[in-house]
Parts: structure tokens; C-alpha cells; sequence
């Protein structure tokens, strides 16, 4: 029997949809409210909103599906094309298409052409034979392998079985375990046609005969170590981490609920400006994420970005991203910035936005020059990264 295709609410990344309140049913309105809150601002039909549903994406696209039959799909505001050159940066996704391939013309169809990249790679490597490598081991065994426990041994001398201490070589290790986590990831998401789901599965099926599946996180796809055995692993473990970063748990329990794909754009945003400073700083310059900053023992926050002398180590310019785009600067914002600024003795504070604003500032605040620069996600984003660092360091860019 042919399968009906869910009903689909298209949505735009903090633009307010009104939709009439027989399109939503109350069951699948209080999912969205219950399930969704972080994602989605929703207000049930009232007299207020004269009888009508009122949805907000609170800055997050992808697809969500809230019941088989009930999905919301959020558009990016940034054409595909750039939501995906950020994407390919924040995540080192160096990936080369073939020529004439199709144009991906959507969120849902660029995923699905990452999953089938991964799936076809990860079978390429098992053709090849998977990565392996030594796991210390401890048993009890009947023959002498590997280290002898002699305290052990003495303390027992009746037992017949020796504790011993081994290297084994295996395919069962975290490298591996990573890619099929991912592949099992991306087969409960739904977002893969046939065609693709097939060869995720084939993929998944050539590694789970070696290898334990069991649940990661993106942060372990980062700062592994890669050498001449495992270098191709490095792209595989980028595109997991992409997967597993936006891939959400599922609020209902069962094989058959699909999982959301919700990409979040300020973060992608931050992660994103942060990756193209540190391909495109002039030399001389360090590039720092998440920079910890402490204010007393029990209190500490994290710094976008900051930029830094590597001869001198000094900090330079202390950076946080907003994406969104106000008419003018918000005083929390500035305040936040300058008090990192302060904290790390540094005399330059900026404040990074995707848009110009309408007044944009230049101030200074003590020993501290505070500014409102833009990094632009409306055009080339090479070019907009090239505008935005001509602004910030005016006498260090005459090489483009």
C-alpha cells in the first residue's frame, strides 16, 4: 500500500506565520507546544489572534517531524547556496561534487546528498578493509598471553587461569563506532529517499558485523588523531559530526518515530565566522574559540572569538556574533562585550552581525574602542569575509 505523504507547515526563520485553525490539530499543536518550546514560539487560536494559530521559528530550520503524519518544515533567510558554504567551513566539509551534478535547491536535498557522500565513503573503506588498532585487554585465561599478573598468580596459585594483561588488534573501536552511531542517525531521520536510505543501509549492514553500536555525541568527532593509516577518516568524522550536531533526539520512544534535523543558525553563524578567520587571518595573528574567561571560582563564560599576536602573545580584538539584525545596538550586547574586553585587558571590542545596521556603532568606553562590524550572508561570502576583515584590521589585508 502506497504511503500518504505527511501534511507540511513551511515556516521561515523568525518570521511569524498565521494560519487558519482548522490546519492544525489541537493534538499536534500541543506536541509542537510541549515537545518544541526551544525551537518553535507557538500561540494557540484565541480571541487574540482572532482564531488563528501563531508559529515562530526561534532561529532554527530544518525539518521537524511531529507526527508521521505532521511535519514542519523551516527555511533558512540565507539563500542555500551560503547556508551550505557556512556549513562546509564551520564543519571542514571538503567535499567535491561532480561536474554538472544537480543543484541542491533545499535544505532536505543537500542532506540527503550528504548522507549518501558518507554512506559511499564509509563503503569505499570498507572494501579497503576498516581501520584497526590495539585495545589493552584483561582476562582470565587458561594460556599465558601478553603480561602475566604475578601478584595475581601468586596470591591464587590453585587457579588455573592466569590474569592477563594483552594488546588485541580490532575493528571495534571509536573511530569506527563513530561512522556507524551516525549511519543509524541518519536512517531513523526520514529525510533520505529510497534510493539514498538503500545505500545508508547497505553502509550500516558492511560495518555491523565488526563493529559495537553505541551512542555519541558530535564532540567526539572532534580533535581525534589522525595519521598515514586513518587520514581519510577525517572527512567521514567532519560529515558525522555535521549529522550528529543537528540531528535531535526524538521525544517518543519506538523504531518507527523519525528523528528532527534542526541546523541552529546562530550558532552555525558563530562556528562558521570563527572557521573563516582562521583559513583567512593575515599571518602574525592566532584565531581562539570559545575562549574561557573567569570571573570568580563558582562563575566563568566563554568568548565567541578572540584574536590575538603570536609573537606576543596579547589578545587584540575580543569578537562576539549576533546573528540578527536590529536597527541598532543593544546596550546588554555592548555592555557584555566591553566587560570580556576589560577582563582580558584588551582595547578592542566588536560585535559581529550577518547585516549592516541601520546605526551602527563606534564608541569609545574608557581604554576600550567598541564597534558593530558585518561579516554579510546576503552575497559571496568569501567576498563579505574579505569586507568584514578589511574593516577590522584596515593596515593588514593589502594582500587581496
Amino acid at each position: 500500500m502506497k504511503r500518504e505523504l505527511p501534511q507540511i507547515i513551511e515556516l521561515t526563520e523568525y518570521e511569524l506565520r498565521i494560519l487558519d485553525r482548522d490546519l492544525i490539530p489541537e493534538s499536534v499543536g500541543k506536541k509542537i507546544h510541549h515537545n518544541y518550546d526551544k525551537e518553535i514560539e507557538i500561540e494557540f487560536p484565541n480571541p487574540k489572534t482572532k482564531d488563528k494559530w501563531h508559529l515562530k521559528s526561534k532561529g532554527r530550520v530544518g525539518n521537524i517531524p511531529i507526527t508521521p503524519e505532521f511535519h514542519i518544515i523551516i527555511h533558512p533567510k540565507v539563500s542555500i547556496a551560503n547556508l551550505f558554504g557556512m556549513l562546509e567551513y564551520a564543519y571542514k566539509l571538503k567535499i567535491k561534487f561532480p561536474q554538472g551534478s544537480i543543484q541542491c535547491q533545499s535544505l532536505e536535498e543537500r542532506y540527503e546528498r550528504l548522507a549518501e557522500k558518507l554512506a559511499q565513503k564509509i563503503l569505499e573503506r570498507c572494501r579497503k578493509a576498516l581501520y584497526r588498532d590495539y585495545l589493552s585487554k584483561t582476562e582470565r585465561l587458561a594460556y599465558i598471553r601478553g603480561r602475566v599478573d604475578l601478584r595475581s598468580a601468586l596470591q591464587k596459585p590453585w587457579d588455573v587461569k592466569l590474569k592477563c594483561h594483552y594488546n588485541e588488534q580490532t575493528g571495534d573501536i571509536e573511530d569506527n563506532q563513530i561512522l556507524a552511531w551516525t549511519l543509524f542517525i541518519i536512517g531513523r531521520s526520514g529525510l533520505c529517499g529510497e534510493s539514498v536510505s538503500s545505500t545508508v543501509r547497505k553502509a550500516f549492514h558492511a560495518l555491523q558485523g565488526f563493529v559495537t553500536l553505541k551512542p555519541f555525541k558530535s564532540e567526539a568527532c572532534i580533535d581525534r588523531n589522525y595519521h598515514r593509516l586513518n587520514q581519510d577518516y577525517q572527512l567521514l568524522h567532519a560529515l558525522c559530526r555535521f549529522f550528529l550536531d543537528n540531528t535531535g533526539p526524538s521525544h517518543e520512544t519506538g523504531d518507527r518515530e523519525m528523528l528532527p534535523f534542526l541546523i541552529d543558525m546562530a550558532n552555525l553563524y558563530e562556528k562558521f565566522v570563527a572557521e573563516w578567520l582562521k583559513a583567512n587571518t593575515p599571518k602574525g595573528f592566532f584565531v581562539k574559540q570559545q575562549h574561557r574567561v573567569t570571573h570568580d571560582k563558582n562563575y566563568f563564560d566563554k568568548i565567541d572569538l578572540i584574536i590575538g599576536d603570536i609573537e606576543t602573545n596579547e589578545i587584540l580584538y575580543v569578537l562576539d556574533t549576533k546573528y540578527k539584525a536590529p536597527d541598532k545596538v543593544d546596550n546588554t550586547d555592548r555592555n557584555q562585550v566591553v566587560t570580556y574586553a576589560t577582563l582580558l585587558n584588551c582595547k578592542n571590542a566588536i560585535l559581529i552581525y550577518p547585516q549592516t545596521l541601520k546605526a551602527p556603532i563606534d564608541q569609545q568606553i574608557g581604554d576600550i574602542r567598541v564597534r558593530s562590524l558585518t561579516f554579510s550572508l546576503d552575497s559571496d561570502l568569501n567576498e563579505a569575509g574579505k569586507t568584514f576583515l578589511t574593516s577590522l584590521l584596515p593596515s593588514t589585508v593589502s594582500y587581496w
